[in-house]
């Protein structure tokens, strides 16, 4: 692998004599939808319609917040299915609106906004246009079994943005459906979900279909997305796109999170908290069959780097730190913020995994990116088609060998003038059981801008793990260093590869 640094109508809901849709209702309509997608493809962006009022985007977020659905009116309720549906409000910054249909037995019937769905608990109001849709919709699904209550599993709201969850987790990272120009000195551009239709589901179904039809200046997709609920939650996501322009950058199976902070940061805050982070590294499976670990940081100023690939075997967004002692945050619970894990379904041939790191001074911002592009996209004319499977979990996703639990980094100026010291950790089964005076290897690679001056490996008697630490002079010229680190035994390597990005 290289690496490049760069009046409002309403209907019932949840009626529970409807004929259900079958999967050749569900494959018929996707087709007619990625035909919509082509013929909208050729024709002017049209104006968004179904603006949202001023007065609801001036509602802050606590207010809005205030507006809650009722869920005597989620969609399906009553009727016996193991899914439910309810619907965001618009205002603060969801600002656009979305159109949502259900599919039943091959028609697709519209769901209207309507007053009527939520409790806005004595907050002032003002007219609503008609026509006006929803912000976005949530899941809910039993995830503790069939007849226990109705859990949150999973949303779609702003732009293309969507976040799902798995049993145990708290929200953390998103998704979106597409990434242009991200990163690039042009603005980037945010397609949106503009149309939503969702399946109707067989009694008992653990999976929910949903139709999504995704716009922008530059392209026109159709996405397809079936959701799974569980220990780990997937996605089997197929998305086909018609582009009206060609934009400098297409990103695929983007991933959005925050990093404010970790234990590589070294940077004083006025904070009761250790760490602030929804992510704390990048995963890479290559397509030759390495695991590369990429910790996250949060950078003095915009950075992006580009792990070139071929067939990649998958990428993602992970916080491997459980222990709540190293967050402190009750609130939050970013011990329990979820990974996503990016697994392409067919060859998705040459090109990269993007990752940007943005500067941020507040855990409010999501200042992390990483998505693939590919580096060829279809001629003129030609659909851009493509699959994955999106899993979101705590824990299950990693190398067979040992994986990096901790970076840290820091000076040691009274024995090591001039010098960097880097300790990584590394554990696993393997290391677990290796004993504390066998022979194990830090090989560590150093990129322009600094040399190598010493490393050593060694057992941590605490907790099992292998550290390896090492330090490092600068030349200088103060340019990025380019470091990678893994544990090797009689030959063989017995980690994944610790990657990172030092600014002396």
């Amino acid at each position: 692998m290289k690496l490049r640094l760069q009046g409002v109508l309403c209907f019932v809901l949840g009626a529970g004599f409807l004929p259900l849709a079958s999967a050749a209702d569900s494959d018929a309509t996707f087709a007619a939808w990625k035909d919509r997608a082509r013929r909208l493809a050729a024709q002017a962006p049209a104006p968004p319609v179904g603006e949202v009022p001023a007065w609801l985007r001036g509602l802050t977020y606590d207010q809005l917040r205030r507006i809650e659905f009722d869920g005597r009116r989620s969609l399906w309720h009553g009727a016996g299915l193991s899914w439910e549906v309810q619907f965001l409000h618009p205002g603060f910054l969801f600002d656009r609106t979305v159109r949502i249909s259900e599919q039943r037995s091959g028609r697709e019937v519209p769901v209207p906004f309507s007053p009527s769905y939520f409790n806005y608990h004595g907050l002032p109001s003002g007219e609503l246009p008609p026509g006006m849709g929803f912000a976005g919709f949530r899941m809910m699904f039993p995830l503790q079994g069939p007849g226990t209550s109705f859990n949150e599993v999973g949303s779609f709201a702003g732009a293309s943005y969507f976040r799902l969850l798995c049993a145990g987790a708290a929200y953390g990272l998103s998704a979106r459906g597409l990434a242009l120009d991200t990163a690039e000195p042009v603005p980037e551009e945010f397609p949106l979900f503009t149309e939503f239709l969702l399946v109707r589901p067989a009694a008992g179904a653990q999976e929910l279909t949903i139709l999504a039809l995704l716009e922008s200046a530059s392209v026109v997709g159709a996405y397809r997305f079936v959701v799974r609920p569980g220990s780990v939650t997937d996605a089997e996501i197929h998305a086909v796109l018609y582009f009206r322009q060609r934009p400098r950058v297409v990103g695929l199976a983007p991933l959005t999170s925050m990093f404010w902070r970790g234990e590589n940061s070294n940077v004083a805050a006025e904070d009761f908290r250790p760490e602030v982070h929804d992510s704390d590294g990048l995963l890479l499976h290559t397509g030759s069959g390495e695991w590369i670990w990429r910790p996250l940081a949060n950078p003095r100023q915009v950075r992006a780097a580009t792990f070139q690939d071929r067939s990649p075997r998958g990428f993602g967004l992970l916080q491997r730190d459980r222990n709540f002692e190293n967050y402190q945050d009750l609130e939050a619970s970013y011990h329990a913020r979820p990974g996503a894990w990016v697994e392409p379904l067919g060859d998705w041939g040459p090109g990269g995994v993007r990752l940007v790191e943005i500067p941020t001074a507040a855990e409010i911002d999501d200042n992390i990116v990483a998505f693939w592009v590919p580096e060829e996209l279809p001629g003129t004319g030609e659909p851009l088609e493509f699959r994955y499977r999106l899993r979101w979990f705590l824990d299950g996703v990693g190398p067979p060998g040992g994986a990096v639990r901790a970076t840290r980094r820091g000076r040691s100026a009274i024995y090591e003038p001039g010098f960097e010291r880097f300790v990584v950790d590394f554990d696993g089964r393997e290391l677990q059981a290796l004993a504390a005076g066998a022979v194990v290897e830090p090989v560590v690679t150093v990129g322009t801008g600094a040399r190598l001056h010493h490393a050593t490996a060694q057992k941590n008697p605490i907790n099992g793990s292998w550290r390896a630490a090492f330090t490092l002079r600068p030349d200088g010229t103060g340019q990025p260093v380019e470091l990678r680190c893994f544990l090797r035994r009689d030959g063989k390597a017995m980690t994944e590869t610790w990657s990172y990005l030092w600014q002396p």
